[in-house]
Protein backbone atom coordinates (compact mmCIF):
# COMPACT_ATOMS: atom_id res chain seq x y z
CA UNK A 1 0.00 0.00 0.00
CA UNK A 2 2.87 2.33 -0.74
CA UNK A 3 0.55 4.40 -2.93
CA UNK A 4 -0.98 5.73 0.31
CA UNK A 5 2.37 7.43 0.99
CA UNK A 6 1.35 9.87 -1.73
CA UNK A 7 -1.93 10.87 -0.04
CA UNK A 8 -0.03 13.37 2.11
CA UNK A 9 0.82 15.50 -0.94
CA UNK A 10 -2.72 16.09 -2.21
CA UNK A 11 -3.76 16.56 1.42
CA UNK A 12 -1.20 19.33 1.77
CA UNK A 13 -2.26 21.02 -1.48
CA UNK A 14 -5.94 20.81 -0.55
CA UNK A 15 -5.19 22.28 2.90
CA UNK A 16 -3.33 25.25 1.40
CA UNK A 17 -6.13 25.85 -1.13
CA UNK A 18 -8.71 25.70 1.65
CA UNK A 19 -6.81 28.25 3.74
CA UNK A 20 -6.70 30.58 0.74
CA UNK A 21 -10.43 30.20 0.12
CA UNK A 22 -11.43 30.64 3.77
CA UNK A 23 -9.40 33.86 3.88
CA UNK A 24 -11.50 35.36 1.09
CA UNK A 25 -13.76 38.35 1.59
CA UNK A 26 -16.40 36.69 -0.58
CA UNK A 27 -18.86 34.58 1.39
CA UNK A 28 -19.24 32.05 -1.42
CA UNK A 29 -15.49 31.38 -1.53
CA UNK A 30 -15.37 31.01 2.25
CA UNK A 31 -18.21 28.48 2.08
CA UNK A 32 -16.31 26.48 -0.52
CA UNK A 33 -13.16 26.79 1.59
CA UNK A 34 -14.79 25.16 4.59
CA UNK A 35 -15.86 22.18 2.45
CA UNK A 36 -12.36 21.98 0.99
CA UNK A 37 -10.94 22.05 4.53
CA UNK A 38 -13.22 19.18 5.50
CA UNK A 39 -11.98 17.19 2.52
CA UNK A 40 -8.39 17.88 3.57
CA UNK A 41 -9.25 16.62 7.06
CA UNK A 42 -10.46 13.37 5.52
CA UNK A 43 -7.33 13.04 3.38
CA UNK A 44 -5.09 13.62 6.40
CA UNK A 45 -7.04 11.06 8.40
CA UNK A 46 -6.66 8.47 5.64
CA UNK A 47 -2.93 9.08 5.58
CA UNK A 48 -2.80 9.13 9.39
CA UNK A 49 -4.38 5.69 9.64
CA UNK A 50 -1.94 4.35 7.06
CA UNK A 51 1.06 5.94 8.81
CA UNK A 52 -0.30 5.08 12.28
CA UNK A 53 -0.07 8.77 13.15
CA UNK A 54 -2.75 8.75 15.83
CA UNK A 55 -2.09 12.26 17.11
CA UNK A 56 -2.57 13.56 13.56
CA UNK A 57 -5.94 11.80 13.36
CA UNK A 58 -7.07 13.33 16.65
CA UNK A 59 -5.88 16.73 15.42
CA UNK A 60 -7.84 16.37 12.17
CA UNK A 61 -11.01 15.40 14.07
CA UNK A 62 -10.62 18.53 16.20
CA UNK A 63 -9.92 20.70 13.15
CA UNK A 64 -12.92 19.22 11.33
CA UNK A 65 -15.06 20.27 14.29
CA UNK A 66 -13.67 23.79 14.08
CA UNK A 67 -14.24 23.84 10.32
CA UNK A 68 -17.84 22.80 10.84
CA UNK A 69 -18.22 25.56 13.46
CA UNK A 70 -16.77 28.05 10.99
CA UNK A 71 -19.23 26.92 8.32
CA UNK A 72 -22.17 27.45 10.66
CA UNK A 73 -20.93 30.92 11.65
CA UNK A 74 -20.38 31.82 7.99
CA UNK A 75 -23.97 30.90 7.14
CA UNK A 76 -25.33 33.39 9.69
Amino acid sequence: MEYLDWVQWPAMVVTVAAAWLVGSRLKHRREIGFWVFLSSNVLWMIWGVYAEAWALIVLQVALAGMNFRGMVKNWK
